[in-house]
């Protein structure tokens, strides 16, 4: 594994992590770089990039650093149920509750 595949700087957190989660470093790059959804991270700067692949979900958490390079800070894997239903909004389950 190299520490600036993809034109992006990898932690060596984020590199144990994939082989500790078996996931690939272009699986992951390509999450980071086209992901189905993304998000704040919990940490100031961070973002948490998603992508789905077959039953498997990859997050992957990154920031810049001060010099304005991405830095991939770790990387996650969990399975993803076949029966995923993405929720429904506040409203519209209060409204199927009161006229159903």
């Amino acid at each position: 594994m190299d520490n600036h595949f993809g034109g992006i700087i990898w932690t060596n957190h984020a590199l144990a992590r994939l082989k500790e989660r078996g996931v690939t470093q272009s699986d992951a790059w390509a999450t980071w770089r086209n992901p189905e959804s993304s998000r704040k991270g919990t940490s100031a700067g961070t973002w948490v990039y998603y992508k789905t692949y077959g039953g498997i979900r990859i997050e992957v958490v990154a920031k810049k650093n001060d010099k304005h390079e991405w830095l991939i800070l770790s990387v996650w894997s969990r399975p993803v149920s076949q029966n995923y239903k993405k929720t429904e909004s506040f409203w519209s389950f209060i409204i199927k509750k009161l006229f159903h």
